[in-house]
């Protein structure tokens, strides 16, 4: 990849695809359909095609479909599911007829197994039952995984999957149904304090454990594996911490300011016990991260305060 390639980034109005759109732009990429670009409907076929068409992406990147927490997971499960098996199909099907110079598929650490061994290496992909709470976001992901895999195989085509850990930072969606934990987390100590609350209720035992990446790493972690990485075998991409959301909560608390108790409410879901990606293949490749967890919360939390106080800019890259 070079500065001549025309990259398109599907799902750049969301908020990895934004943060990879903007990455690819601070390194002086050129971003297809532009700026200011009409946005596709990724669920039509023909619309699809037609960018394709009108476009000709050498590159593209796919960070597109539906997603959220798990109350979204459990309340809409068949919108999640069909809506990315059919964006997948699209794209990578498309990608494949156009002849792109290589595509991206950005998969999720979902797709592992509940139980599986810690920390979790790619090789056990498909060696155990999926997560109930997330299983038919999480089957529509690996879907996308194996269809490019199936293309490598039969084609030839150039082809490759990442699987990035949670990840969190601006632009995230504010709607707790939809948002992932951290922006979910931030919000609700943002409402107890205008509240003037003496507590906040967390779902959950608080004891499940999670990996978190601030969203500007995976995107930078994204075009480096972009330009230098070319086999079929998915990487993952992760930061190889993890803390439990009960310091999390804790964590957010103290840098919110935020004076009272945290509760948690175990009749709620926790999801998988332990999520941690094994990074080893990442690491052999020479990549590493540039923002610690309690610096991601900061900025996090300050672009978060800035929404709520009419200070912030929110710009988007239109792709």
């Amino acid at each position: 990849m070079d500065r001549n390639s025309r990259v398109f980034v599907a799902g750049a109005d969301k908020p990895l695809g934004a943060a990879i759109a903007r990455a690819l732009i601070e390194r002086g990429y050129r971003l297809v359909p532009g700026e200011g670009g009409r946005r596709a409907d990724l669920t039509s076929l023909p619309e699809v095609r037609s960018l394709f068409r009108e476009a000709s992406p050498t590159h593209v990147v796919m960070a597109a479909g539906k997603s959220g927490g798990i109350g979204m997971n459990r309340k809409h499960p068949a919108d999640l599911m069909l809506d990315n098996l059919v964006i997948e199909s699209n794209i990578i099907g498309e990608a494949h007829r156009a002849g792109v110079e290589k595509l991206l598929y950005l998969a999720s650490s979902c797709c592992y197994p509940r139980l599986c061994p810690q920390p979790m290496k790619e090789e056990y992909l498909f060696t155990g039952p999926l997560e109930p709470t997330n299983e038919a976001y999480a089957m529509a992901k690996l879907a996308g995984l194996m269809l490019c895999r199936a293309f490598s195989s039969q084609y030839g085509s150039p082809f490759i999957s990442a699987i990035p850990t949670n990840y969190f930072g601006p632009g995230d969606d504010l709607d707790e149904e939809n948002s992932h934990v951290v922006t979910a987390l931030m919000v609700r100590t943002e409402r107890a304090m205008e509240e003037k609350a003496s507590s906040l209720e967390v779902w959950g035992t608080g004891k499940a454990r999670r990996e978190f990446m601030f969203i500007d790493d995976v995107a930078d972690a994204v075009i480096f594996l972009l330009e230098r990485y070319d086999s079929a075998d998915p990487v993952n991409i992760g930061s190889g911490e993890a803390l439990s959301i009960a310091d999390l909560a804790e964590m957010i608390k103290e840098i919110a300011g935020f004076g009272g108790e945290i509760l948690f409410d175990p009749t709620k879901p926790d999801g998988m016990p332990v999520k941690i990606l094994d990074r080893g293949r990442l690491d052999s490749l020479g990549w590493k991260g540039r923002t610690t967890m309690r610096q991601g919360l900061g900025l996090t939390y300050e672009w978060l305060r800035g929404l709520r106080t009419g200070n912030f800019h929110k710009g988007r890259t239109s792709v």
